[in-house]
């Protein structure tokens, strides 16, 4: 190093920091021998908090505004530097830069499915993903927490750790919500609000906070969407044999464009096709085409067999479940199940008492009633 440089250094009093980054968290003033001048200049920024660091001791932190590194606004250097005895020599310290403004968009998502318990479909295997912001709230811990004498701390830096801490909270708030599958697109706030609170305190630990978290997207496997969406097209399609016909037209009209299938796949869609006309022009008794006859009605097979109901019990606080139908029979018949027992299922508006449902009434008939009052 020069003497020019040397000197240059040893005349700078202002200390400050612009950043033009956008992902910079932590940014260290560097200086000719960490030495600060007595009377320095410091000026911390909106959005910025200045942490000062004393031979490897924290010494004060400040907040936006411009100040004069003197005595009468030190007390802790002060302290440190015996300067109440009119020591006003250079001394050598360090100034951390804290960017304390959102970091927005930042993403987050789980890289293996999370496996819950849903009270219609059973063990479910899900996804999801979104997106969150996090601000440093507690600048001088988040120094010594994370950052150290790292001279450039970025976001990348940390948000791999924070990922991993809402990919693991959200596992636990999904398991213990309760909420089904096929609800948790309309609750994603709700998630995201619970979400939040269980992950606060971690990241208070380290001096940071998440102000927003979103839920972009909650996924179920894609056999498992494959199937809801058939069902789906059973339901609006109604009849069933209606569908059947309509599923075969599709396929005849997909094998016949399909290049794949060569002169094969195209024979066989012309002579379906060929089928069909002879049944729409079938000739008359006097040779004229009669219109199209309809075929027999074959009865259409059975509908598969409804999904039962299964039910949660409230007790003492707590919920239990779920139970079958024929499970609670059995509780009924041991003294278990009362008629005032709070009960919930599927599609139910709230807990409702077992008695007061018609199908779980049924089993409290063989049960002789409580006997009146005063006999």
């Amino acid at each position: 190093m020069g003497i020019f440089d040397f000197l240059t250094g040893e005349f700078i009093d202002v200390i400050h920091w612009v950043d033009d980054t956008r992902d910079t968290m932590v940014w260290r003033f560097q200086r000719e021998g960490h030495e600060i001048k007595y009377g320095a200049k410091l000026t911390v920024r909106e959005g910025q908090a200045g942490v000062f660091v004393h031979e490897g001791q924290l010494a004060d932190v400040f907040t936006p505004g411009l100040y004069m590194l003197e005595t009468n606004n030190m007390p802790i250097m002060t302290t440190l530097q015996h300067w109440d005895h009119g020591f006003q020599s250079p001394f050598k310290s360090e100034i951390y830069f804290v960017n304390t403004t959102r970091f927005n968009n930042l993403k987050w998502g789980t890289k293996n499915p999370i496996i819950c318990r849903d009270p219609e479909f059973g063990p479910v295997r899900i996804r999801a993903y979104g997106t969150y912001s996090v601000r440093v709230t507690d600048p001088a811990r988040f120094l010594t927490e994370i950052v150290g004498t790292d001279g450039e701390f970025t976001m990348d830096e940390i948000s791999f750790q924070v990922r991993n801490i809402i990919v693991q909270e959200f596992s636990r708030v999904v398991a213990s919500s309760g909420i089904p599958v096929l609800d948790m697109a309309a609750n994603t706030a709700d998630l995201g609000k619970l979400l939040v609170a269980e992950i606060a305190p971690t990241l208070e630990g380290y001096g940071l906070s998440i102000p927003e978290l979103y839920i972009e997207n909650i996924s179920l496997p894609p056999a498992v969407e494959a199937v809801l969406d058939k069902r789906t097209s059973i339901g609006l399609a109604g009849d069933l044999g209606k569908f059947t016909q309509f599923s075969a037209a599709e396929a005849m009209s997909a094998a016949a464009t399909n290049p794949a299938g060569g002169g094969m796949a195209a024979g066989m869609g012309a002579g379906m096709g060929l089928a069909m006309a002879q049944q729409m022009t079938r000739p008359g008794p006097w040779g004229v085409a009669a219109p199209t006859q309809a075929a027999p009605v074959v009865a259409p097979p059975p509908p598969p067999p409804p999904v039962e109901r299964v039910w949660h019990i409230a007790e003492n606080g707590a919920t239990k479940g779920p139970f079958s139908r024929a499970a609670l029979g059995r509780m009924a018949n041991e003294g278990g199940l009362g008629r005032k027992t709070l009960v919930w299922a599927a599609g139910q508006d709230g807990w409702i008492a077992a008695g007061d449902i018609q199908e779980l009434a049924q089993l409290f008939t063989i049960l002789p009633p409580p006997p009146p009052p005063g006999v």
